[in-house]
């Protein structure tokens, strides 16, 4: 099915309610989307230079996970010493030593309809949603999580226990983007549809989402998402977690601070150099 084939189909079936629970055609669209998603010839959201974000959100392709949810029915998945209640149409992925991906024992899942390309590490116990992409040479660390229609870019490291957003509904909302080169310190939270360009580095307890301030020292300048454009991290900046006083009321007299993000430098040779042990791990 060719994709224009298939959107028209997905579209059909998806506005056809619970109606398309009776309907094999909206079963098969699904079935075909899945695969897709798992190719990687259709996601979520794709690179588009004509976006004021780089990024255009594919709505049907949402709409067409969300179809799978509703298609669904509750069915047990054995696993050895294990057991798990989903729905049907989302089993969690096999995959082969032909696949080029390794998923070390331990605990890790990925479920149907994420896209992992060759070259990813998936160390465990780590988990990808549905409709999640990650690119090659990426390393999922342990306790690292990516959500539902996140995309992940190219030799991309996400360390322990990070945890980049999923988002399905509304179906026209920006899913979180990591670009290529980024590093991701443990325990860091992207949520809300944050960009973060290519080469970032977020230093370890980063958090980011829509109403996150994150001060640029090095520009002068602070970034926030606006009307309609999410957070975006600049290419190569170096994020730390940082904070900034309360000016007024109790929070002043209290001596409190409130987080914030803080761009502490760009990224240089020294700082791609402290990066180097994820090429010998792969």
């Amino acid at each position: 099915m060719k994709i224009a084939q298939l959107e028209e189909a997905i579209e059909r079936s998806f506005a056809a309610g619970s109606a398309a629970q009776a309907d094999s055609q909206a079963m098969e669209a699904f079935l075909a989307l899945r695969a897709a998603l798992e190719r990687g010839e259709v996601r979520a959201a794709s690179p588009d230079s004509g976006s004021p974000t780089g990024w255009r959100v594919n709505a049907w392709v949402k709409r067409g996970i969300l179809l799978g949810f509703r298609l669904g029915v509750l069915e047990e998945m054995p696993a050895p010493g294990l057991s798990f209640v989903d729905k049907h149409t989302y089993p969690v992925r096999q995959f082969g030593a032909g696949d080029g991906v390794r998923v070390v024992p331990g605990g890790s899942s990925i479920r149907s309809g994420a896209f992992v390309a060759r070259g990813v590490v998936c160390m465990p116990p780590m988990y990808i949603n549905a409709g999640a992409y990650v690119d090659e040479g990426t390393m999922v660390d342990s306790h690292a999580l990516v959500g539902s229609c996140a995309q992940i870019g190219k030799r991309v490291h996400l360390s322990a226990a990070a945890q980049i957003g999923g988002v399905l509904e509304p179906v026209n909302a920006n899913p979180v983007v990591i670009e290529d080169d980024v590093l991701v310190g443990g325990n860091c939270g992207v949520y809300e549809g944050c960009i973060v360009r290519q080469g970032a580095v977020l230093a370890a307890g980063t958090l980011l989402t829509r109403g996150t301030p994150v001060f640029d020292l090095v520009r002068g300048e602070v970034l926030r998402a606006s009307g309609g454009l999410p957070l975006i991290i600049p290419e190569n900046a170096v994020v730390v977690p940082g904070a900034r006083a309360v000016n007024k009321g109790k929070g002043q007299e209290w001596g409190l601070s409130l987080y914030a993000a803080v761009i502490v430098k760009y990224r240089d040779q020294k700082t791609d150099l402290s990066a180097t042990l994820e090429d010998l791990l792969r």
